[in-house]
């Protein structure tokens, strides 16, 4: 009997461990008081933490994240860059799904399929990451894909962002009456304000981040802007930043001594710490293209921190680049380029898909301007068009068979007509090859995002688009990632095969633009509905706002390690239980 119930459990155990591991994390996401800059201030936490925690995991692994809202307002969380394969259900974005409500919980899962590299998460809706609640998402190698650098000796996550004091709300509502931003209040690393570098800057008193490195190694930093706006300068003072990966591919690897990070944008550096340690070192985020008399009050500073060092940071910070040099950032983003001989989540190499050979199938040149007033309200627009949110998310609407919600005729250029608000939606053709080029025509740098891809950046330029442009495109070893950014008067192409079902965002990162109605949606459906079924704990809203039930938390039976942990106590109690007997 005993050996009849070892070879069952053992089949049991290994079928289950046969599949993807599962890592579970339980967020609570709430308000909690914070004093980035020296004022306290009601700021979005998770479990308290400000930033909220990083999902630390490894390609292929499932994700099961149970979030309670402690919010005064609906929330969701969406995973910036996380490809979700056939998946739009996890994407929290009010698309495909419908809010959380206050005192609710609601459970992500989702697999990180195929991924390695540096993303984060932040909550989507109603102005939310201007107070907060965002972290980090760190995507390992599996250890049969080396790393193609010599493994860091340390892995080291930066946060930098421009903040402001007043809350997500009364921006928001400042936004919608046609005031802008305007220049932040100040720069945060990784929630904290600057360190007290000039007196005549920065008041005592305010708390900072510090770095603590050793002698001779080499860390690994991820750094992301998860800010509102703002396009910041990063840089350490003395030490050189050698790009080694951003938004999941591996770059070809080139020193900088700073690197322009757009709103939405992660990159890894690696770091020597090769100086003697004879004091601290200013670690700088500083804004670029902000019109402001005095920016110099608004400049992120943290500490690096050598085990050895001799005393305190000292002198001028290091210089940012020229801000009346405006090909400098340009030339840089051209300077980034996919490492095309590495590989990354799968054993073939990450640049073995010749993307600069496949035909083109359909083209869009998306048109923006600067907020206007539309039908009586101030409204941003891509091609004319200002997306309208429905109150029923589109890909339930579609699944569902709800009529009218969207329209799928978003037009691939420019039309010849009066702003308009709707909800019009782009209409993929499942494993198409989809050319898209985004036109600035605001004043100010614009950062867009396509969720459930990575694209191929293959050109950028000041001035019009015009299709002769093609001839400067980069069609080799252009960077796949998932933002990109778009200089004032100029343009960004980039190319991306639709070979992910859903329905998925296509969205200005900067948050006064996307606020106001700067994105739309691209509705990819393949043909064999090999998509998904809709999640046992869909909260519904809308024209489906009957379908919902009590609240239910979604159950998981996979073979989770509380599972088996729990099966391992069962069998060793059976085993334990037998034995007595037989001893007796």
């Amino acid at each position: 009997m005993l050996l009849s119930y070892y070879c069952y459990l053992l089949c049991f155990t290994t079928l289950c461990l046969a599949e993807d591991p599962y890592v579970y994390f339980d967020w609570t996401i709430s308000y909690i008081t914070a004093s980035p800059l020296g004022i306290k201030q009601q700021v979005i936490g998770i479990n308290g933490q400000f930033p909220g925690p990083i999902l630390n995991v490894t390609t292929n692994w499932n994700v099961v994240v149970n979030v309670k809202n402690d919010l005064d307002e609906p929330m969701l969380l969406t995973w910036n860059g996380i490809q979700q394969r056939k998946d739009t259900w996890q994407d929290g974005v009010s698309g495909t799904n419908c809010p959380i409500p206050a005192s609710w919980n609601w459970t992500y899962e989702f697999q990180v399929k195929d991924q390695i590299g540096s993303f984060f998460y932040f909550p989507s809706l109603r102005f939310q990451r201007a107070a907060g609640g965002y972290g980090g998402i760190t995507i390992n190698n599996r250890n049969v894909i080396p790393l193609p650098f010599a493994t860091p000796d340390g892995d080291i996550t930066l946060f930098i962002s421009d903040w402001f004091i007043k809350s997500h709300k009364e921006l928001r509502k400042e936004i919608e009456t046609g005031v802008g931003l305007g220049a932040p209040d100040g720069i945060l690393i990784n929630g904290l304000g600057p360190y007290h570098y000039d007196n005549a800057v920065v008041s005592g008193g305010i708390s900072y981040q510090t770095v603590n490195v050793e002698s001779g190694k080499t860390y690994r930093l991820r750094v992301h802007n998860v800010g509102v706006s703002t396009s910041l300068n990063f840089r350490i003072q003395s030490h050189n930043l050698l790009l080694v990966e951003t938004e999941g591919s591996y770059t070809v690897q080139q020193n900088y001594t700073s690197l322009d990070i757009h709103v939405g944008q992660s990159y890894s550096f690696l770091v020597t710490m090769d100086q003697n340690g004879s004091s601290d070192y200013y670690i700088v985020a500083s804004p670029r293209f902000v019109n402001s008399s005095d920016s110099s009050k608004s400049v992120g500073v943290s500490v690096l921190h050598y085990s050895n060092s001799q005393g305190p940071a000292s002198g001028p910070l290091p210089d940012p680049p020229m801000e009346s040099d405006t090909f400098f950032s340009m030339s840089q983003a051209r300077s980034i380029r996919w490492n095309v001989s590495a590989g990354a989540a799968r054993p073939n190499p990450q640049g073995s898909f010749k993307y600069g050979e496949i035909t083109v199938t359909d083209v869009f040149v998306l048109h923006n301007r600067p907020a206007e007033l539309i039908e009586g309200k101030w409204r941003t627009t891509l091609s004319g068009i200002s997306y309208l949110a429905p109150s029923t998310p589109l890909k339930l609407a579609e699944q569902f068979n709800i009529p009218s919600v969207f329209k799928l005729d978003f037009p691939n250029k420019m039309m010849n007509r009066p702003a308009k608000v709707d909800t019009s939606v782009i209409n993929g053709t499942y494993k198409a090859f989809v050319e898209i080029i985004f036109q600035n025509n605001d004043t100010t740098v614009q950062s867009y995002h396509l969720d459930g891809y990575a694209f191929f950046v293959v050109g950028m330029d000041y001035g019009l688009w015009t299709e002769n442009s093609r001839s400067t495109y980069n069609k080799w070893d252009g960077v796949a990632r998932c933002t990109t950014q778009v200089f004032p008067g100029a343009w960004t192409a980039i190319l991306v095969f639709l070979d992910n079902p859903g329905i998925w965002n296509l969205r200005a990162q900067n948050l006064d633009s996307w606020y106001l109605g700067q994105e739309t949606y691209i509705n990819v459906v393949n043909p064999e509905n090999s998509e998904l079924p809709v999640p046992a704990n869909t909260i519904f809203c809308g024209a489906l706002s009957p379908l919902q039930k009590d609240q239910a938390r979604r159950v998981n039976f996979s073979c989770a390690p509380s599972l088996m942990k729990t099966m391992k106590l069962i069998f060793i109690g059976f085993v334990v239980s037998l034995l007595g007997n037989f001893l007796r």
